[in-house]
């Protein structure tokens, strides 16, 4: 089997974090987040992904061949020269996807975390034999998304519906599809929307179908849904009693610390936390709902909530960083600053403190 993981663009949305990686190979839970996708494409019998990418696929690729010899996986590279939207990507790959065994392939977003339940997916499409399957969530807020309208019974698309003032469901597109190879007969080589354009033409000759995703979903595209879906994956590992989650009487929740960090004496973590390869905390510091890139240090008493620090960065002692402060890489705060909400741009020292949300160019 195939699959098309559809890299795209420049990451806007986490700068200052995509100013030093591509998006995909920022981590998540101390893993790039591409990798949680490869892996569980890999787990379930893919032998061959392709990256759908227009930006920086040199540094992916190399990047990605260690990986493709651990997990005994080929990946490669499908460039676009200018964006293609999400559907456009799929006809510039067709030759890379089409292997005349005509077994459908997966398509995935990459910035989708979730339990990739794609074993179901797979018996979930050939038992209703359509040319189309996509995995769709529950939302409490469905007037934000496109809403997917389903027969309740056999989860046939009958329509998809916009950003819906009135009600008319709660499930929307979770990012993940099995298509059948004649789907790309039905796409053309130009920037086109697979959402828009292309799933609506199916459902309206009644062979697109939906699967609900059992367990969590979250698009981590965005600081703040980043750190939600930091918390959904963490609970996700505990409630199958992960052994990569942290014990100790210094722990607090879900907690996630590389075998490489070194954590000192009085500290509390947690929950929520993920701390990367090289880390140092320094005695009697408190964290939550954070992530830690490789290489941070946070001195002595500093405490750090709801925030993501970038990689090789420093926070000083007595320090408060909290309220979604982003520290790209290589930021030094200074002792005893206060970072309200700061979203700090690489190569940067903080010496005084940032009191209201604001980017610190």
């Amino acid at each position: 089997m195939k699959a098309l993981i559809l890299v795209g663009g420049f990451g806007t949305r986490l700068r200052p974090l995509t100013l030093s990686a591509p998006k995909p190979l920022v981590e998540f839970a101390n893993k790039p987040m591409i990798l949680h996708q490869i892996e569980a494409l890999k787990a379930i019998g893919v032998t061959e992904v392709v990256l759908a990418i227009n930006y920086q696929p040199e540094l992916m690729l190399n990047f990605l061949k260690e990986f493709e010899k651990k997990l005994e996986i080929k990946i490669t590279c499908s460039q676009e020269t200018e964006p293609l939207g999400t559907a456009g990507p799929l006809a510039l790959a067709r030759d890379k996807l089409i292997d005349g065994s005509g077994k459908p392939f997966f398509v995935l977003n990459s910035d989708v975390i979730s339990e990739y339940p794609l074993k179901e997916m797979i018996e979930f499409h050939k038992s209703h034999g359509g040319e189309a399957s996509i995995m769709v969530t529950k939302v409490h807020e469905p007037s934000k998304y496109g809403v997917v309208v389903t027969e309740e019974t056999t989860g046939k698309v009958e329509k998809f519906v916009e950003k819906p003032k009135i009600f008319v469901g709660n499930k929307i597109n979770a990012g993940i599809y099995l298509l059948n190879p004649s789907v790309l007969d039905r796409i053309e080589l130009r920037p086109t929307s697979i959402e828009k354009e292309v799933f609506p033409k199916i459902a309206a000759e009644k062979k697109l179908y939906a699967m609900l995703l059992p367990g969590f979903w979250m698009d981590i595209g965005q600081p703040k849904d980043y750190i939600t879906g930091l918390r959904l994956y963490l609970d996700s590992l505990r409630k199958k009693s992960s052994p990569k989650l942290a014990k100790g009487s210094h722990i607090l929740g879900n907690v996630l610390i590389d075998e490489t960090a070194v954590i000192g004496d009085g500290c509390l973590i947690g929950p929520d936390v993920a701390i990367g390869p090289g880390c140092v905390i320094e005695p009697g510091v408190r964290l939550s709902c954070c992530t830690l890139m490789r290489g941070v240090r946070i001195k002595k008493h500093a405490c750090i909530s709801s925030s993501i620090i970038g990689w090789h960065s420093t926070v000083g002692r007595w320090a408060r960083v909290e309220n979604m402060t982003i520290l790209g890489e290589d930021v030094h705060v200074g002792d005893e600053i206060y970072s309200n909400g700061g979203v700090v741009l690489p190569h940067k020292e903080i010496k005084s403190s940032i009191l209201k949300p604001e980017i610190v160019m």
